[in-house]
């Protein structure tokens, strides 16, 4: 896609973004099929008017940094419309807005300079997509992430207050996922469980089948044996 506006021109790449004043005159020309389109009012963003002009038709590369938080988002969110209710629309929109706002601050080098909420919530997609990224190495740790994000590890205990199991919970668990869903997987029938846990992280059997069980009720040999034998829904 390429887009025009104020005299500046962004040809962008899949993944990457831009902004668009949509007050003011725009042209784009579109050579892909899709295309994700965020459209809300100006007031939203924690910027002036004339920084707002600084960013239209600026390239925002959608592979790194907190751009690459707002692409993957962005991407999430229409990808699964269907699946969210009204009051998880109010919730994720103000998500949406946080990160797009601190990619944008980013770019005027004004990052220091966002609401206080908005940065927590930007240090706390940057913190998920760490872990997503760390899920196979075993020395990931809640010591681990708060020295890779510059932060005391009682903070970032903090930012997980909300979530139900804490850190070392939220990264037992996307382990668990992973480690489930590759035992599902005929591709890997052949892999042995221990060969799969180790792949995700967790590289001790006893303790894998351990919270594997704790987690889904079964051990991980019978939930794959188990579920390999049950009928395909028809």
């Amino acid at each position: 896609m390429v887009v025009e506006q104020g005299g500046k021109e962004a040809a962008l790449g899949p993944g990457d973004f831009t902004f668009v004043d949509l007050s003011r005159p725009a042209r784009w020309a579109i050579a892909t099929e899709r295309a994700v389109y965020l459209t809300f009012p100006r007031a939203l963003l924690p910027l002036r008017h004339d920084e707002v002009a600084r960013l239209t038709a600026v390239r925002i590369p959608g592979q790194e940094g907190t751009g690459a938080l707002v692409s993957s988002f962005a991407r999430q969110l229409v990808a699964h419309l269907d699946d969210y209710g009204a009051a998880d629309g109010a919730r994720l929109g103000t998500a949406m807005i946080d990160l797009l706002s601190a990619a944008l601050a980013a770019r005027l080098d004004r990052s220091e300079q966002l609401p206080a909420e908005t940065r927590q919530q930007v240090l706390v997609g940057r913190i998920h997509a760490f872990i997503k990224r760390r899920l196979g190495d075993p020395e990931l740790s809640p010591a681990a992430i708060a020295a890779a994000h510059h932060v005391s590890r009682r903070y970032l205990y903090k930012l997980f207050e909300t979530q139900p199991t804490g850190v070392a919970g939220h990264i037992r668990r996307r382990r668990l996922e992973r480690c489930r869903r590759d035992l599902l997987d005929p591709a890997l029938r052949a892999r042995p469980v221990n060969a799969i846990a180790a792949r995700w992280g967790m590289p001790d059997p006893a303790h894998f089948s351990r919270s594997f069980r704790a987690a889904y009720g079964i051990s991980p040999a019978e939930y794959r044996t188990t579920m390999a034998k049950a009928p395909s829904p028809g």
